[in-house]
């Protein structure tokens, strides 16, 4: 049940950060392992967003995501290739709200046919990475 927490900080406003967290649709646009994402439903500040993403080989989920509040969004599995897949961004107002701190929290379970250390590859060592390209996109906006 592989589980993280990073924080990074972004030098733009807790708002146009979610902005950029919500966008769900552009994620292939900055993220290369993302190889699709496209929201099936949307009611008010709740999504139900089809993700495929490619690490080794091409994996398959659909994630219900909920506007928990104007600075909080999170996450739960609806169905794909996890047992589960549970997760929160949470933002923090730094420098009288000029920059952010995010903390993206995640965690998941194996489903039997995906191996643990293809998982824990995935929340090990792409998250750094993946929370610098969302760093890159919010700052480049």
């Amino acid at each position: 049940m592989p589980s993280a927490s990073r924080t990074i900080e972004v030098d733009v406003s807790p708002d146009a950060f979610f902005s950029v967290i919500t966008d769900f649709e552009a994620y292939p646009d900055f993220i290369p392992e993302m190889v699709s994402a496209k929201i099936l439903r949307q009611t008010g500040d709740i999504w139900e967003v089809a993700f495929g993403i490619h690490v080794v080989r091409r994996l398959d989920y659909t994630l219900r995501l909920v506007k928990a509040s104007p600075t909080r969004v999170e996450w739960s599995l609806v169905s794909g290739v996890f047992r589960s897949n549970t997760g929160s961004w949470q933002l923090t107002a730094l420098s009288d709200g000029q920059r952010t701190k995010a903390e993206y929290t995640v965690d998941i379970q194996v489903g039997m046919f995906l191996p643990g250390s293809l998982v824990r590859s995935l929340v090990g060592k792409s998250l750094p990475s993946m929370l610098t390209k969302f760093k890159a996109r919010a700052e480049s906006a």
